[in-house]
């Protein structure tokens, strides 16, 4: 399906390209292909990273090196149009002992999931218009990053990014910015070889709109409607505001301390064909200091859920870049049956080219008085120069209530040409 659906963008793309040339005459048309292929241009990235898992409740740790090779093409501009094309490839350099998971590597269910399976796709595909003041219409493979990306995301720190075959539309001015997209399929992280890499979608709507408050900050509010008809429990209707801003103190913004905060609510219900019939509420709360080069905060974030009900009634994010929230273990991506309460502290020191990060999360069920652990991330990162850096994580999870240990392990390298 998702190369059916692939091809059938890539496809449209070309038509209504070749639809747009009817519109000149011959002479102009001649000068305005000369711009569409004067003013492209390729980009080529590389990101090699290993991952190492080591999980109580296996015998074997995980062991994955891989390399992304990423191709990108952006044309000029034709009659207000203009086309980007991003290709992916993700291939196993040496250490192939992982469990690439949902079925992509059926001989090491043995080991660890590791969510980075090999395989070459059509990352994004999409054709541009730009030739309404202050709007944009893109049709076509994209990626699709809202607010933090706690709801709608694209998932970039697995090696395969998830995308959207979609239609979407932008308008933006200097106070306002409205967001709004029809999904026909997500293309998730595990690639198109197996079905839950890719989620055929029925009526899926998103609608992000944010404006910006004088002496206050931004304001952001959204609808997320999912009828996801491959994964019926991922069929979701959400509603919430999100409210961010920041303070600094004094005249010198490089020398007095910045206060910054977040404040966001939520509430959930199925939607679609999801055979669950539930309401659920999110709630995120953060603060942070910022000195010169140290940023700390504190946070504490809640997903309800029900501890005398079924897993599938506790709110979920099955849109989000999960990976940035609730620890970097990835415990967590699925929601337990009696929520979740997330307490944190974040401490940040961003020196030249380094960056140094401590994470904490004390995490409990929203429901009752489960103790599910806690969690400690750490990661030191070097920028050799624009086209290169390095970074190094770690996360260690001490599990409770039936959840086990985990620690995993990265190393990062990435290079722009």
């Amino acid at each position: 399906m998702n190369k059916q659906i692939g091809a059938f963008f890539t496809a449209a793309i070309f038509q209504v390209a070749s639809l747009c040339a009817t519109w000149l005459p011959i002479e102009a048309m001649a000068d305005e292909l000369d711009a569409l292929i004067n003013e492209a241009s390729i980009d080529l990235s590389f990101r090699y990273r290993y991952e190492g898992v080591d999980l109580d409740n296996f015998s074997k740790d995980a062991q994955a090196s891989t390399l992304r090779s990423r191709l990108s093409l952006q044309t000029g501009t034709y009659r207000e149009f203009d086309l980007f094309v991003e290709i992916d490839d993700v291939h196993v350099l040496i250490e192939d002992d992982y469990n690439a998971g949902a079925g992509n590597t059926l001989s090491k269910t043995s080991y660890p999931v590791v969510a980075d399976p090999e395989g070459t796709e059509v990352n994004q595909a999409f054709l541009d218009y730009n030739g309404i003041k202050q709007w944009r219409v893109r049709f076509g493979r994209q990626r699709i990053n809202l607010d933090n990306q706690r709801f709608v995301g694209g998932v970039s720190w697995r090696q395969n990014e998830q995308t959207y075959d979609a239609v979407s539309t932008e308008f933006k001015n200097e106070q306002i910015t409205g967001f709004y997209v029809y999904v026909a399929n997500v293309n998730r992280i595990f690639s198109s070889d197996v079905s839950a890499g890719d989620h055929d979608q029925g009526s899926t709507h998103l609608f992000n709109i944010s404006t910006k408050l004088a002496s206050v900050g931004k304001l952001s509010g959204y609808i997320y409607i999912i009828d996801n008809h491959d994964a019926a429990l991922f069929s979701t209707a959400t509603y919430g505001a999100r409210l961010s801003g920041n303070y600094t103190h004094g005249s010198d913004s490089a020398s007095n301390p910045q206060f910054g905060y977040t404040l966001e609510f939520a509430r959930q219900s199925d939607a679609g064909n999801n055979p669950a019939h539930y309401s659920a509420s999110y709630l995120s709360l953060e603060g942070n200091l910022t000195i010169r080069i140290v940023t700390a905060s504190i946070g504490w974030e809640v997903l309800s859920g029900d501890a005398d009900s079924l897993a599938n009634e506790a709110f979920r994010t099955p849109l989000a870049t999960l990976h940035a929230f609730n620890g970097w273990a990835d415990v967590f991506l699925t929601t337990p049956g009696a929520g979740l309460d997330d307490k944190y502290v974040k401490l940040k020191i961003s020196e030249g080219s380094w960056i140094l990060q401590a994470r904490y999360h004390k995490f409990e069920a929203e429901d009752g008085n489960a103790d599910y652990g806690d969690e400690l991330n750490l990661r030191v990162g070097y920028k050799f120069n624009k086209r290169m850096r390095g970074d190094l994580f770690y996360a260690s999870f001490d599990g409770d209530n039936g959840f086990a240990n985990v620690s995993k392990f990265w190393l990062a390298v990435s290079l722009t040409l």
